[in-house]
């Protein structure tokens, strides 16, 4: 009971913090428009990095398959540190792609409350008719974000399994194991870059999109 009071306390001062900052902003004319353009680039920044750390630790991986006995246990603190970079830039876009949901939750609270506002019937249903329209453009955009995000915990796992294996078999048996597991792990890199770029283009496409409706 007390974590769940504690849970909803956290939760409540987050978004009153959010609400704050917002409305920080918006007094030095930064509207919640403007973020949500700016958190969307910062995530398909975030996304853009992530695929060239996972092609670099891939190539890593390859690299280890690939060296001399003497060589491993060097390897071995390559790949364990690229595995370590790889988890931090997966993080960075998890933490961007809640920060979009969070800006654009607020945003279209807002400009629904204010639809009410209008009075004039015409304008009021034009202004309706383009919210509909960013809504639905934001949840094509969201949908690709966290699709390619839900593409990164298992890679990671596999990326994790090699570390681990190597760290406990630093011998040419090692090599022989993980050789097995690299088509694997190439299939799964492979599928996280394409929809993380599909997700990159839905940034870009989304961007254009409130710009034009600026």
């Amino acid at each position: 009971m007390r974590a769940l009071a504690l849970a909803t306390f956290c939760l409540f001062s987050l978004t009153a913090c959010q609400s704050a900052y917002y409305s920080a902003m918006e007094k030095v004319g930064i509207h919640k428009r403007d973020i949500l353009a700016d958190r969307v680039e910062a995530a398909g920044d975030a996304q853009q990095d992530a695929q060239q750390q996972f092609k670099d630790a891939l190539e890593h991986f390859r690299a280890v398959v690939k060296v001399d006995g003497g060589e491993l246990e060097s390897r071995y603190d390559e790949l364990s540190a690229q595995y370590e970079d790889s988890k931090e830039a997966a993080q960075n876009v998890s933490d961007r792609i809640d920060a979009v949901e969070d800006v654009a939750e607020a945003l279209f609270e807002e400009w629904d409350a204010e639809l009410a506002q209008y009075s004039s019937a015409s304008l009021r249903a034009s202004s309706a008719r383009t919210l509909a329209d960013t809504r639905r453009r934001y949840q094509s955009l969201i949908t690709a974000m966290r699709r390619a995000e839900a593409k990164m915990p298992p890679v990671l796992a596999k990326f994790h399994d090699q570390v681990l294996y190597l760290k406990h078999n630093l011998n040419a048996r090692a090599i022989g194991a993980l050789k097995g597991e690299l088509g694997s792990i190439e299939k799964q890199v492979d599928s996280l870059v394409k929809e993380m770029q599909k997700a990159v283009a839905e940034s870009e496409r989304f961007i254009k999109t409130l710009d034009s409706a600026s």
